[in-house]
């Protein structure tokens, strides 16, 4: 197994982009006066201590005289997929984990080298020759080359060979194994299990004492032993987007048009996607980080706001705390199958021009931006409105 991981990838498209970058701390995320999050750093950047998912506000403050960038996915989508596809020239069995990540197998066989390290080199050199840099961890399974992977980072290739799994992993912390959280490695580093070695010693009953259910599986994983194939095709669970506020938000109104602009960027990657769904959640984390979630589910699947939108806005009733101030907001769809269905031929009429006018807003914004076209909001009754404006519709 090979696990491909990109060096600082999101930061690394922004180097690549824009030259004058390179060998500069490059931040790319939100800006700190719009209480951003950071989403990725140049190692440049990670020198003063700079972190994927640190507040905006205190990178700005490790590190001022870093360059900014706000993200670019489609920018970063592509050039993922050029990543993969490279991969997938050099064997079909490959796994896509994240934007940025992917197993693949390299087993001798008709489809790759006999040497798989020399398939791990021959690889990094051709991401290399894209202008971009990866990590490879080479072992007989996903675990270890995962761990691996992220040992000699950036630009390393770790060749963990048969046999040799178990003393590879003995003197790593127990938080490099996947599954084992901030909470389980507090509990367990408060009992003494320190390494992955000590987590290996331990016994079932232990396991399941103290890990539960998944108990003997992480034992296992941490002794090496993970006999999980490479899976070519994930269905995707569901699409969605979220909005941190600037300032806590606390009118109804200023929300329902942030449900409106979401709905809209969540049904573009839908139709991006091909996908349509059924499910339909509507997230909110107020001011002291309470978080409400709530879902309803459609007749059918779609990737339409005519029919996401009224269904998003009606969750607001369940989730929604009047006068409270709000932090964040989401949208997500899931449930995804068949966007067909029968249909009388007045409804086909209508889903059809419905259709060929969002196709043709999309086109509009991947043209000129996502501003450039927004759809209106529905209609409320004045009961339904925020109290101080119902006050001026009477």
């Amino acid at each position: 197994m090979l696990h491909v991981d990109m060096d600082a990838f999101f930061a690394s498209v922004e180097q690549l982009d824009h030259p004058e970058w390179r060998d500069r701390p490059v931040i790319v995320g939100g800006a700190p006066e719009d209480r951003g999050v950071v989403s990725a750093a140049s190692y440049e950047a990670r020198r003063f201590g700079v972190r994927s998912a640190m507040p905006s506000a205190t990178a700005v403050r490790l590190c001022p005289d870093a360059v900014w960038a706000r993200p670019r996915i489609r920018r970063y989508a592509e050039l993922s997929r050029d990543v993969f596809d490279a991969l997938r020239a050099r064997t079909p069995f490959v796994e896509v984990v994240s934007i940025d990540e992917a197993f693949a197998d390299a087993t001798p066989s008709e489809h790759s080298a006999s040497d798989p390290v020399a398939e791990a080199e021959a690889i990094q050199h051709e991401i290399d020759s894209m202008g971009l840099s990866c990590s490879i961890g080479v072992a007989s399974s996903k675990t270890v080359a995962k761990i691996a992977s992220d040992a000699d980072k950036p630009h390393g290739i770790v060749v963990v060979r048969p046999g040799e799994e178990a003393t590879f992993l003995a003197p790593l912390d127990i938080s490099v194994l996947p599954r084992i959280g901030r909470k389980s490695a507090s509990r367990l580093k408060g009992l003494g299990v320190l390494s992955l070695g000590d987590l290996a010693a331990l016994d079932e009953q232990s396991a399941a004492d103290l890990l539960g259910c998944w108990g003997s599986e992480v034992v296992a994983r941490a002794r090496g032993i993970d006999d999980r194939p490479i899976a070519s095709e994930h269905e995707r669970k569901s699409v969605s987007h979220e909005r941190t506020f600037q300032t806590d938000v606390s009118r109804r109104s200023e929300v329902e048009r942030a449900v409106g602009d979401l709905v809209q960027g969540v049904c573009a990657r839908l139709r991006e996607k091909g996908l349509a769904g059924r499910t339909v959640t509507l997230k909110l984390r107020y001011a002291d980080f309470t978080t409400r979630t709530a879902q309803t589910t459609l007749d059918t699947a779609t990737d339409l706001e005519a029919a996401i939108l009224p269904a998003a806005l009606s969750l607001l009733d369940k989730v929604w705390r009047a006068g409270a101030g709000l932090r964040l907001v989401g949208v997500g769809v899931s449930g995804f199958g068949p966007r067909t269905r029968q249909m009388l031929l007045s409804e086909q009429d209508s889903d059809a021009r419905e259709r060929s006018l969002v196709e043709s807003v999309d086109d509009v914004r991947r043209r000129y931006g996502q501003d450039a076209v927004r759809f209106g909001m529905p209609q409320r009754r004045p009961n339904e409105l925020d109290d101080e404006q119902a006050g001026e519709a009477e």
